[in-house]
């Protein structure tokens, strides 16, 4: 039975996913330009915000927000267009990737800065390129552009970094670093967080019991208190009005991710 995934309406991602046995999926540009049409749709149809995207030969990486909660129909959507789209024109039979994509959930803005340089750093830890502006498949050229991108949220990662300059610094330390990120492996999935913040969670996954049915223990687990009491307690401790918060601002993001922790 597939274990459920950690996540819920606006956490953060990093998520991947490989070809088959290793097979080389994005042969070449049109390969390349095709899937990012189709993660755009994707995105717009089922309400997914990307922050970065990396594609290599034999896989692909994503920033995610799983701004709408349906980050598993997302994934689902596009590993199935490109699978078709790819099996109609390169040939072959079977899977195109290797399996479900693999999510790592992104405790807060500092995991998050360290997840998007690390994925932009790829190709240059790769060896495919010695700056990682001039790679042509990943989402680093974008950011702090005058025009805006129909794909990513550039200006939501440009307020994570604040210059450009801190921008090259923090994929640069990734591209010298050649290390993989620092994700714990817990019973809920990877996690890149501080092993105190996930503490929590890992002992309600520790405390089912083996009789109860699964819908019982996801209950238990992330039951927590009454939604309208939720809402009175975060309004009365930061003194705010959720009717008066601009979710779309910067701030808003932050208040929003207290909200939902």
């Amino acid at each position: 039975m597939r274990r459920a995934r950690l996540t819920f309406p606006g956490a953060f991602h990093h998520c991947i996913n490989r070809g088959h046995g290793q097979e080389r999926i994005f042969a070449g540009e049109k390969d390349k330009t095709v899937f990012l049409k189709m993660l755009g749709m994707a995105s717009k149809r089922l309400k997914i915000r990307i922050l970065a995207y990396c594609m290599m030969d034999n896989h692909y990486h994503l920033v995610i927000e799983n701004s709408s909660g349906r980050m598993a129909d997302f994934f689902k959507l596009l590993n199935g267009e490109y699978g078709i789209y790819y099996r109609r024109h390169h040939g072959g039979s079977g899977y195109v990737f290797q399996g479900r994509f693999k999510s790592t959930f992104i405790q807060d803005d500092c995991y998050l800065l360290m997840a998007i340089s690390y994925v932009l750093s790829n190709p240059v830890r790769s060896g495919l390129v010695k700056d990682f502006l001039k790679y042509p498949w990943s989402s680093g050229a974008t950011y702090f552009r005058a025009a805006d991108s129909d794909l990513i949220d550039r200006v939501f990662v440009e307020e994570l970094y604040e210059t450009v300059d801190k921008l090259h610094e923090h994929v640069r330390i990734w591209q010298e670093r050649k290390s993989e990120l620092p994700l714990m492996h817990t019973e809920l999935g990877p996690i890149l967080a501080d092993e105190a913040e996930v503490g929590v969670f890992k002992e309600r996954f520790e405390r089912r019991s083996g009789q109860e049915s699964l819908e019982r223990k996801r209950k238990e687990d992330f039951g927590f208190e009454p939604i309208g009491k939720i809402y009175q307690e975060f309004c009365a401790m930061h003194e705010v009005d959720l009717d008066q918060i601009d979710f779309g601002t910067r701030h808003g993001q932050k208040m929003r991710w207290v909200l939902l922790l």
